[in-house]
């Protein structure tokens, strides 16, 4: 059986998916919905995507369609991703799933209503890097102790990663921290029972904080501490440092290092090692065997009731 899918936002992480798609077996891109139809139709073109549109409902009533990925801006994740359930099409939607705690619910109760997949874009529960050290975790060979991360960007105006205009504003908290807030409960194996944060100040045009700092505790008493900036003129991306009982591993995407800077090898912990070609492998692999994905709605669910208690505190 061939899936095929929609994929909402031809922006640059769109592009992504449709890469790591054209090497996944049986599956086929019908659709591509963007917000500028010249734009959309030149990747469209690229990929040999016969069905362009800039209106996700025209998309949802293809009758063939099976599944729906989402890179959209933030403010629609939630919103489209109860579109597609209802439509009765699985969905994967980009990181975050929400930046209201109400809406992320919301989609979570369809999601369980409909059976259908609904799975979120949690990219590091997929990069080998991070596998890798999650698979220690798991074979009892590894306990954090801490883990210290940095996500810094250079993002003074409204640019996404390819330099071009955005037509929405990111978000430190909901987005950047998500990523860190899941993965910090993955892999330490235990809910997170401590939250505190502060952040700099706001920027005039953006009406966002720019910089932010996290702590973060688990059950099991396991501690995080997350740097958040868009004001870093270097390196940008995160930088994941995991001190354990019996190693300390760097990792960078999809890479990984021990704490003297070796790197492992981790090219045999997946079959591929592209994150995000993994995440879709995931996605279509639980349409395939109706089951639940690595990273549903349902298990991300509580990074979003840590994200919604931490605003509480900033705006307190």
């Amino acid at each position: 059986m061939t899936i095929k899918v929609a994929l909402a936002g031809a922006g640059a992480f769109g592009i992504k998916h449709l890469d790591g798609i054209k090497n996944i077996p049986d599956v086929e891109v019908i659709s591509v919905i963007g917000r500028d139809l010249a734009k959309t139709q030149e990747v469209a073109d690229k990929y040999g995507i016969k069905h362009v549109t800039t209106d996700l409902d025209e998309a949802l009533k293809i009758q063939e369609l099976d599944a729906v990925i989402l890179c959209t801006p933030t403010q629609m994740h939630a919103s489209q991703s109860i579109a597609c359930l209802k439509a009765g099409k699985h969905v994967q939607v980009e990181i975050p799933l929400c930046d209201e705690l109400k809406a992320g619910q919301e989609v979570a109760r369809l999601a369980n209503e409909t059976g259908k997949v609904a799975m979120v874009g949690h990219t590091r529960r997929f990069n080998p890097s991070h596998q890798y050290v999650h698979n220690k975790v798991q074979a009892g060979e590894f306990n954090i102790q801490q883990m210290d991360v940095q996500t810094y960007f250079f993002r003074r105006t409204n640019t996404n990663a390819l330099g071009q205009a955005r037509s929405w504003t990111d978000h430190l908290l909901w987005h950047h921290a998500a990523h860190t807030v899941d993965l910090f409960a993955y892999q330490a194996n235990s809910p997170i029972v401590k939250a505190n944060a502060i952040q700099g100040p706001i920027h005039p045009v953006l009406g966002i904080a720019m910089d932010m700092s996290i702590q973060l505790q688990a059950a099991n008493g396991a501690i995080c501490t997350l740097s958040l900036s868009f004001n870093n003129d270097g390196p940008l991306g995160t930088y994941f440092r995991y001190i354990g009982d019996s190693a300390t591993y760097i990792a960078r995407y999809d890479d990984l290092f021990t704490g003297k800077e070796e790197q492992i090898d981790v090219s045999k912990v997946a079959v591929s090692m592209n994150g995000i070609e993994l995440q879709d492998r995931e996605f279509f692999a639980a349409i395939r065997e109706g089951r639940q994905p690595n990273s549903s709605v349902q298990s991300v669910l509580p990074c979003y009731q840590v994200l919604h208690d931490l605003e509480q505190q900033l705006n307190g």
